[in-house]
Order: structure tokens, then C-alpha cells, then sequence
């Protein structure tokens, strides 16, 4: 384990995060605010980085510290990313500052606070701010933006980037990163337009943008997206959450014109398929049992195509309580939850083509107890995969499982009803935000302990980083001296 180059990264992540405090600072001194919790916050993060980054090392990275790296710095950029939170004394304790920049940086969207419409401007940008860092990665962005930490930095992509199967757009990995966040950009600039036109005040339609396009869901209204009451704006914001809930790779082959790779794809197909069906379901759940959520076809068709976007891309905005629609579309919304967005998206969840991998793992061991000769390679997108990667798939679908289980457990102890326990944690481990009853679109998560809190915030952390990383920094061979 090569200590000194993990943390000489650390040192210029800190740095970094540094850097992007001075944004919200200077939101903060616009609106004549006070500027002081950002100010703290980004001495103490130069004074720990510059040491760190003075360090002298080779500039190799190998998977293990890869690994390690990734999910040091996710929890070192939420501890000192909540510090603004704490100093400005808009939270009741630490523990909610931690809860909250963490569902920011790791675009869960779930907020312990009852009321953000009263919030300074500069805590609400980098409440916001901090989401959209996190939704393409803060290493990706350190690889696109800060100088080349190493020769091998592909491990480091491959241990922070969603999905099964990671690769590069092109040879050179920070061109990737650069090409990427590009694309992440452009999109960001392209809904702030849109919103603005639609007639969204100016800094509600950037940090709107920011939540939309990191599929975070952070709000800047008490009631989400419902609260200005415009049919446009939110058929705006649900086609950027579909289209942020896709692998960002296809973008880059669409500009590169290679249309036959994209119609290939299998997780795509499937992505529309689960988000089209939800729909005609939840639709014709709604109609049979209760009628129209608002008298009109139209009006109900516009909010279930938004809660099921705001769902399946984990973006977690409401323009609805769907706490209130029929049990059966309570569990269609349960399951996108699980399911999630497309690899290489920023959406969370288990990714779609997690779950396509699985069902043809389970149906080519179900035609080999039937033809025990049989050969059969599962295939994604018409290239074979191989078995390594089957192999973490099912790893990575028992550690889901397990640690889903034991956090309901954990949560069980603070005795609420089944469908809060159970859908809090779904909804943090699939970086979603909102879950049912209680931690409903028109509820949050105040009224939790401090330890299931810091449950949560693990799994917000889990559920972004992908399981393994988090489990790679607490297994004790891990540091090791080699």
C-alpha cells in the first residue's frame, strides 16, 4: 500500500473542494450574506491539503489503493464539505450537517429539514453545488481538471465509476474525464436556459439544473418541483432526468455519429421498456381504482411520467404526494428504486444492466440444468462477458442484499412503521431521496436518531461508490504493508 501517493491525492481533492467553496462564498457575499462557515472551511482545507500534496511519491496506482482512495475521498469531501452546514448554524447538530452534505455529494437528495425556502443563498447553492459535483464524481473531476496523478489513474475511474463493465472513451483517461464533464456541462447549461425560459427565477433555475442533471433533487421550495405549478417546467425537468439517467457514453457516440453502437444497446432498450411500462401500470392503477389524481387525463398522465422519471433516475423531485396513490403503484415505485438508471449515468440504484446481467445469468443456468451440454455465453449489448465480471455481479447483488437487510434491522429500532424503515433505506442506499409514508415527497428524515442518520449516510455512501470500495476500506488486510 503506497501511503504517501493516497495521500497526496487526498491532499489535492482537499484542495479542490477548496477551490469550489469559493463559489458559494461568492453567492454568499452577492446576496450580502454572511460569508464567514465558507471561509473557515476553506482555510482549514488549505492548511490540511498543501501539506499532503508536498508529499514525494511514485505515480503508480494499482486497484487496492485505488479503491481505497475512491472512498477516502467521498468521506473526507463530506466531512468537511458539512462544515459550512454546521458553521452557519442553520442545523441542529453535526450529525445533520453530515446527513445532509452527504445526500448532496452523493445525489440521494433525502434532507433532514423541514423548511429550505428560509435558508441563505449561499448554503442553498452549495447544498445544490454539492450534488452536481458528485453526480459525475468528484475524482472524475479531479482527473479532468487538476493535473495527472499517475500513470495508472484507470484504476482509479474504474473504482468510483457506475456499473459493471467500466471503459474509456478514448486512450488517455483524464481526455475521458474532460470529455465527460463536457457533456455534463453542456446538459447543466441547457436545462438553466430551458427553466429560465419556462419562466423559473434565475437562481432557482441553476440550482434546479444542478439537482436535475446529478440526479440529486435538491430543491430550493418547501414543495419540490410542484411548488410553481407549471405544466412546462416540469415536462423540461422530466426530460432532462430521463436523459441524465442514461450512460453518458452514448452522448459521446452520438456526436461521434457511431448511431449502430447506440441502437445496440441492450440497457438502453430495457431502460425504456421499465420507464414505459411503469407508466401504462401505474396509469391504469390509478384510473381503476381511485380515478384522475386532478380530474383531467392529461394532468395525471404529466404526473405519473414525472414521479416515474423522478423515480427510476433517482433524481427524488415530486410534483405529487404519491403516498396517496393505490398500494400496487406503491410497489412499481419500490422496484425502481431498486432498478435505478443506466450504467455510466449519474442516476443510482443497482443500474439496469446489473439486472439484465443477472436475468441471463438465471436463464442460462436454468437451460443447463435442462441441457446440462449445453453452451451458453451471456451476452450484453451483442459482446460476449466474461465470467469475472458475472462473478462481481453476483458479489455485488449478495452484499446489496445483506446490507440492505441489516440496515432495516438497524432502522427497525426506531420503531416506525414497515413501509418508512424499509423504503428509507432503499432510498438512501439507492441514492433516491424520497421513499413512502413518512419519508414520503412531502415528508424528510428529522425525526430519525443520530445513529440511524449516520446509518443512512453510510449507505447513501454504499450505494454511490457501488458496494465494494467502502467494504475494501474497512476490511483490515486492506492495510496491510505489502
Amino acid at each position: 500500500m503506497n501511503y504517501k501517493l493516497i495521500l497526496r491525492t487526498l491532499g489535492l481533492t482537499l484542495l479542490l473542494e477548496a477551490a469550489c467553496l469559493f463559489i458559494p462564498m461568492l453567492v454568499s457575499f452577492f446576496y450580502r450574506e454572511n460569508p464567514v462557515p465558507f471561509a473557515i472551511t476553506i482555510l482549514l482545507l488549505l492548511a490540511i491539503g498543501f501539506p499532503m500534496v508536498l508529499l514525494k511519491t511514485n505515480s503508480q496506482f494499482f486497484d487496492q489503493e485505488g479503491f481505497v482512495v475512491v472512498a477516502l475521498i467521498w468521506v473526507l469531501f463530506c466531512l468537511f464539505g458539512a462544515l459550512p452546514f454546521y458553521f452557519s448554524g442553520c442545523f441542529n447538530s453535526f450529525i445533520d450537517c453530515i446527513f445532509e452534505v452527504t445526500s448532496g455529494f452523493t445525489t440521494t437528495g433525502a434532507s433532514i429539514l423541514t423548511e429550505v425556502e428560509s435558508l441563505p443563498h449561499g448554503i442553498l447553492f452549495w447544498r445544490s453545488f454539492s450534488s452536481w459535483l458528485g453526480g459525475m464524481g468528484v475524482l472524475i473531476f479531479t482527473l479532468a481538471f487538476l493535473p495527472k496523478t499517475g500513470e495508472r489513474t484507470h484504476a482509479l475511474v474504474r473504482a468510483e465509476s457506475p456499473g459493471p463493465v467500466t471503459s474509456k472513451l478514448v486512450p488517455q483517461t483524464a481526455k475521458s474525464s474532460k470529455i465527460l464533464y463536457t457533456i455534463y456541462i453542456i446538459l447543466t447549461l441547457a436545462e438553466i436556459l430551458c427553466l429560465c425560459l419556462a419562466g423559473m427565477p434565475v437562481f432557482d433555475s441553476i440550482l434546479h439544473s444542478f439537482a436535475t442533471i446529478c440526479t440529486g433533487g435538491f430543491s430550493t421550495r418547501n414543495l419540490s418541483i410542484g411548488a410553481y405549478g407549471s405544466p412546462a417546467i416540469e415536462i423540461i425537468v422530466t426530460i432532462f432526468m430521463l436523459l441524465s439517467a442514461l450512460n453518458f457514453a452514448m452522448y459521446f457516440l452520438l456526436i461521434t455519429r457511431r448511431f449502430v453502437s447506440i441502437l445496440k444497446s441492450d440497457e438502453l432498450r430495457a431502460f425504456w421498456l421499465i420507464v414505459l411500462g411503469a407508466i401504462a401500470l401505474i396509469m391504469a392503477n390509478i384510473i381503476s381504482t381511485s380515478g384522475m389524481v386532478n380530474g383531467s387525463f392529461g394532468d395525471t398522465l404529466r404526473q405519473v411520467c414525472f414521479q416515474v422519471a423522478s423515480i427510476i433516475t433517482t433524481t427524488g423531485f415530486a410534483t405529487a404526494d404519491f403516498n396517496l396513490w393505490p398500494q400496487f403503484s406503491h410497489i412499481i415505485l419500490l422496484l425502481l428504486m431498486v432498478v435505478g438508471g443506466c450504467a455510466g449515468s449519474t442516476a443510482g440504484g443497482i443500474k439496469v444492466s446489473r439486472a439484465l446481467l443477472l436475468s441471463r445469468c438465471i436463464q442460462r443456468d436454468l437451460r443447463k440444468i435442462s441441457h446440462p451440454r449445453a453452451v451458453k455465453v451471456v451476452k450484453l449489448d451483442g459482446n460476449a462477458v466474461d465470467e469475472g465480471t458475472l462473478a462481481r455481479v453476483f458479489s455485488f447483488f449478495t452484499c446489496y442484499a445483506f446490507i440492505v437487510s441489516l440496515s432495516i434491522l438497524i432502522l427497525s429500532l426506531d420503531d416506525f412503521s414497515f413501509q418508512t424503515t424499509v423504503s428509507a433505506v432503499f432510498a438512501c442506499i439507492g441514492n433516491i431521496g424520497p421513499g413512502l409514508d413518512m419519508v414520503g415527497p412531502m415528508g424528510n428524515f428529522s425525526a430519525f436518531s443520530g445513529l440511524s442518520k449516520l446509518l443512512l449516510s453510510l449507505c447513501m455512501l454504499i450505494g454511490r461508490l457501488e458496494i465494494f470500495p467502502v467494504i475494501i476500506l474497512f476490511t483490515p488486510s486492506t492495510w496491510k504493508r505489502f
